[in-house]
């Protein structure tokens, strides 16, 4: 197979256990591929969501296997062979053959990368484990380890570190659980890279009315083991300026980084992410999806490379990858997607769509920030970016037309959603 179509009996062997990957799976079969699927997991658990990990899994209110995604019954039914618990350490791409970390080798007419991302770690914190008491979550073993860790001690003492949307989102659950919360930010406003100065400074005000201590401008120094009262360990955080904090928990959130390790001595371009083509093509019968897709997406006249964190993307990339496999690299349609994420913390769920940066215009169009729901819109260079809503979903998805069609500022800013 070169640019051709993916022949309805032969094989595909997806890499990434994950929600690109099931949807992947579920299209191939869908759209009439009987062929063999192959699926590679690092993890031993079939797909499950994410999402739900630093919050209901988090929680307690949700048991883990309810953010499973399949369960046995419907992998049988796509008829996937399983390769779980296996990491996949190198790609042919000439040959498209994977080779896993057994030293079996996988070959197939097509492959599908959908490794995600993996959590960023602080540097000199190698040596750590949750044993410990550090944490990254990631994974859903992470939401129960961690969850294992912050119920067994009264008052857990938690200290988050990064107060993007998963450590606002565990800072939440954890305050929720009864802990006793510190966030440290390196940012003077939290999101503001994300949502710009105004809307951050409304996300600041969430931490104090939850009881939740917020420290902003606060770069790390160092982590390190201390002996608790009771015997055990606990671990105490030093900030830049040199302050120092006790924790019997500490929850690292500073961000994720594409897990493309296994492909560095491959021939597929690199480059924060596999680099795809408009239709997700990375090499002639390799397609990415996911978080570790960086693609050419086509908006608003332009061409944009971009890479994109979020569950809609992820899942709608996993449908367009098996698509464009399906009708070959030159009749594949290009992947077009609005984006669309969401954040629950604080009892409040925040809702974007489109791609927010932290220098856009942003104007608040219906409600107001002293209320506590809102809908705000983001432009730049004279076009509609993205729009934001609290509690006025219906509002939010009003202006999606205007997304899909490229629109003007001020046309955005004239629009009355119905």
């Amino acid at each position: 197979m070169t640019a051709e179509a993916l022949p309805s009996d032969g094989t595909v062997i997806i890499v990434g256990a994950s929600l690109a990957g099931l949807r992947a799976t579920e299209t191939l079969r869908a759209e009439g591929f009987d062929g063999q699927i192959t699926l590679v997991g690092e993890e031993r658990h079939l797909p499950y969501d994410r999402p739900p990990l630093s919050k209901q899994v988090l929680a307690g209110t949700w048991p883990p296997e309810k953010a499973v995604l399949a369960d046995r019954k419907r992998a049988g039914e796509l008829r996937v062979h399983e390769v779980l618990g296996h990491r996949a350490v190198r790609l042919d791409v000439d040959k498209r053959q994977i080779e896993i970390d057994d030293g079996t080798q996988l070959m197939g007419d097509a492959v599908i990368v959908a490794t995600g991302a993996s959590p960023r770690y602080l540097p000199g914190t190698e040596a750590f484990t949750q044993r410990d008491g550090l944490f990254t979550l990631r994974t859903l073993d992470d939401s129960l380890a961690l969850r294992a860790a912050i119920t067994a001690v009264e008052s857990c003492r938690v200290v988050v570190i990064g107060a993007g949307f998963i450590g606002a989102e565990v800072a939440s659950t954890c305050a929720g659980l009864g802990c006793v919360v510190t966030v440290l930010e390196a940012m003077d406003i939290p999101l503001s890279n994300v949502l710009g100065a105004l809307i951050g400074t409304h996300c600041r005000s969430l931490y104090e009315a939850h009881g939740v201590e917020l420290r902003t401008g606060q770069g790390v120094a160092g982590i390190r083991r201390i002996e608790g009262l009771s015997g055990g360990t606990g671990l105490v955080v030093e900030t830049a300026d040199g302050t120092q904090l006790e924790a019997d928990v500490v929850v690292v959130g500073i961000g994720v980084a594409p897990a493309t390790g296994w492909l560095e001595d491959s021939a597929v371009t690199l480059d924060n992410g596999v680099v795809c083509d408009d239709r997700l093509f990375a090499a002639d019968g390799i397609v990415a999806a996911g978080d570790v897709a960086r693609w050419t997406w086509h908006h608003d006249a332009a061409d944009e490379q971009i890479r994109i964190e979020h569950w809609q993307v992820a899942a709608e990339a996993g449908t367009a990858a098996a698509r464009s496999l399906l009708a070959g690299r030159h009749h594949a349609a290009s992947f077009t997607p609005i984006p669309y994420f969401w954040s629950d913390q604080f009892g409040i769920r925040f809702q974007v769509l489109g791609n927010p940066g932290g220098d856009d215009d942003v104007e608040i169009v219906s409600g107001s920030l002293e209320e506590g729901k809102f809908v705000a819109l983001f432009g730049r260079a004279g076009r509609l970016r993205a729009v934001m809503a609290i509690g006025r979903p219906r509002q939010l998805m009003g202006y999606r037309p205007l997304l899909e069609v490229g629109s003007s500022w001020d046309a955005a800013l004239a629009h009355t959603p119905a």
